[in-house]
């Protein structure tokens, strides 16, 4: 019997519901890339929330991007639905896009709604051990029946934004306080960036982000995805916490030294750029600054 993949028809509409957030948004795109490269009929949607559609924008591999509703998952008459979101919402939106074939995880809740159960990840890649976050959503493709192969780069879309000299991204903040080094630090680093390595250093944030300890940097606060996917596109390195931003970095294959404290990096880790890697268990407090700005200098030398 064929693999479900082969037997969509000519051109069939492929529906992939994931919602939020900005990393799991950008690290679903090496999956997209795997459908279409397999299939470059198929006219694939993401149904995603407003605040991160701007991540899909441009991406050739994606023909449609739907707000979440069950007539937007209806209406767009999809033949399949991965759903890789995995809550109550995400669920209910699968059912009511009355496609034949549903897909989502086995682990998901409500797991009757889906006529495809997906087995776990290390099940599929035949490897027990943690998968990184690109790697599991991949698995769902090769599962469904796209040749296991090499699971590429997130893929985004922008013009880099033009400079006169050299520029480093910082992301200071974070979504908990757990996740984010100590203000002061950023600042030193960021004169180490312009000192040592002549890059202008430009703090970024989101709306409500406090940006003013790094008053005198250059600084974007709240600015739409599309901005900042053009900030990060023409970097010549990024730094920050353990957040969005970081695997947007790394889609446009920019130098990255991202900090973890709780989160593990075997999961969410930059994917396929230059990078190093600082993990603190015990909280970033514990982080000097010396040992970011020889992370940086490493990553600078690997550069030349």
């Amino acid at each position: 019997m064929p693999p479900l993949i082969d037997t969509l028809a000519e051109g069939a509409r492929v529906l992939i519901v994931r919602l939020r957030s900005l990393g799991d948004c950008v690290l679903t795109t090496p999956a997209l890339s795997l459908l279409k490269q397999h299939r470059p009929d198929l006219s694939i949607g993401v149904m995603v929330e407003d605040r991160f559609a701007q991540i899909f924008e441009g991406n050739p591999d994606v023909a449609s991007i739907l707000q979440p509703s069950g007539g937007a998952a209806a209406g767009f008459r999809p033949q399949l639905v991965v759903n890789f979101h995995g809550g109550t919402r995400s669920a209910m939106l699968t059912a009511l896009s009355l496609a034949a074939h549903r897909a989502g995880f086995g682990h998901f809740r409500h797991s009757w709604l889906y006529n495809i159960r997906i087995p776990r990840a290390q099940e599929i890649l035949g490897e027990e051990r943690i998968v990184h976050t690109a790697e599991h959503l991949a698995s769902a493709m090769f599962h469904l029946g796209v040749p296991r192969t090499e699971i590429p780069r997130a893929r985004l879309s922008a013009e880099p934004r033009r400079a006169a000299r050299p520029y480093a991204v910082i992301h200071p903040t974070a979504s908990a306080a757990s996740k984010t080094w100590p203000a002061e630090r950023f600042t030193a680093l960021g004169a180490h960036l312009r000192d040592r390595h002549g890059l202008d250093p430009v703090f970024i944030g989101a709306p409500g982000d406090d940006l003013s300890p790094f008053a005198g940097f250059e600084t974007l606060s709240g600015a739409p995805l599309r901005q900042v996917k053009s900030l990060l596109a023409g970097a010549a390195l990024f730094v920050g916490n353990d957040s969005g931003p970081a695997h947007m970095a790394a889609a446009f294959g920019v130098p990255v030294v991202v900090l973890y404290g709780a989160s593990d990096p075997r999961i969410w880790a930059p994917w396929r750029t230059e990078s190093e890697v600082i993990t603190a268990p015990q909280g970033l407090a514990s982080v000097p600054v010396k040992l970011i700005e020889d992370a940086v200098d490493r990553l600078q030398e690997r550069a030349r």
